[in-house]
């Protein structure tokens, strides 16, 4: 694969104490150093210009302006030092950078995945929240749709927290479908299955509460049933993935229990469906914080794309999570074979 990084998004520093720290970055690229076709490019820093796409240009005034003043805590998550703003502005191009590289046609061992950090998908229209300050998926699919020739674009969120601020953004859109899989009530505290969209993007919303203890086999029924479904029927031009890692079973901050390996299979299934839809495929960082996990599990994203078959997960689903999926089918009226 090809790694969108820049030493610029280590300088973002909330102490050494928070989980978002650049450690993240560092543990991913000693992770990637003994995988072969590793590729890495810095793309360079998006401007104002570009995030207003979909962000309030007097919130990321006030955003560089706080940074300029040395930072401080924005709210009790989410911290800035000085060096934040150039941060966020190299996480943000880094996801243009994945999308547009896609677009390019850059597939296979090649496809794009944007290792960039503050992370974005809590990050609304007009503020900060959950580490995240700017929303970098969103600002790709939104530079995707003004600058490229496409018309819908689909994301799908695997991070273990919803996905507020994209959904957010994009809520009423028929031009971008968002479906995250999501730790039932775990932070922000969103993305219940009612929760579909309005207006233009009624029907563009589709989430997936999962209850705690969820493993491998039910996340791989949620992709493979209702978002495969969905996305299929969607025929995006360009899927992006907000790849956050927390949702394994060796995260300290959720009570999901994947393995290391749901992610190859996840990275597997989503593959399959951008080659039926024929989408470009991108994948921007979110979340994951226990550091030999999160390596280990973006290095294995990468072997998937390098020709490692991933191993299928055995055992039964889980009755919680048939329940679940039935309920996300009939508040999309999607026909399901769920026997």
């Amino acid at each position: 694969m090809q790694f969108g990084y820049s030493e610029t998004c280590l300088a973002h520093d909330p102490g050494a104490r928070h989980p978002e720290s650049p450690d993240r970055l560092r543990a991913i690229r000693e992770g990637l150093k003994r995988k072969h076709g590793v590729q890495y490019v810095e793309a360079d820093p998006v401007d104002v210009d570009v995030i207003d796409g979909v962000h309030d240009r007097d919130y990321l005034e006030s955003v560089r302006e706080f940074c300029a003043d040395g930072g401080g805590n924005w709210d009790p998550d989410t911290t800035a030092v000085e060096e934040t703003w150039d941060a966020v502005r190299y996480s943000a191009g880094q996801a243009c950078w994945a999308a547009e590289t896609a677009l390019d046609g850059d597939d296979g061992r090649e496809t794009p995945f944007s290792i960039g950090r503050p992370p974005g998908h809590h990050a609304v229209s007009d503020d900060a929240m959950g580490f995240c300050f700017v929303n970098n998926v969103a600002v790709a699919a939104q530079h995707a749709l003004e600058t490229r020739d496409v018309d819908r674009v689909a994301i799908v969120d695997w991070d273990v927290h919803h996905g507020n601020g994209t959904q957010d953004i994009f809520y009423d859109r028929g031009d971008v479908f968002f479906a995250s899989i999501h730790e039932q009530g775990l932070y922000p505290g969103t993305g219940a299955v009612e929760e579909t969209g309005e207006g233009s993007g009624e029907g563009a919303t589709m989430n997936l509460p999962m209850p705690a203890g969820t493993d491998d086999r039910d996340y791989l029924e949620a992709v493979e049933g209702p978002i495969a479904t969905a996305l299929e029927a969607y025929d995006p031009d360009l899927l992006l993935i907000s790849a956050g890692f927390d949702a394994h079973r060796h995260d300290p901050i959720s009570r999901i229990r994947l393995s290391t390996e749901a992610y190859a299979l996840l990275t597997d299934r989503l593959r399959g469906i951008a080659d039926r839809t024929d989408a470009a495929l991108g994948f921007v960082l979110e979340g994951g914080y226990g550091l030999d996990v999160l390596a280990d599990t973006v290095a294995l994203v990468h072997e998937t794309f390098d020709g490692r078959e991933p191993i299928e997960p055995d055992g039964d689903r889980s009755p919680d999570a048939v329940e679940l999926l039935e309920e996300v089918a009939a508040a999309h009226d999607l026909e399901l074979d769920l026997d």
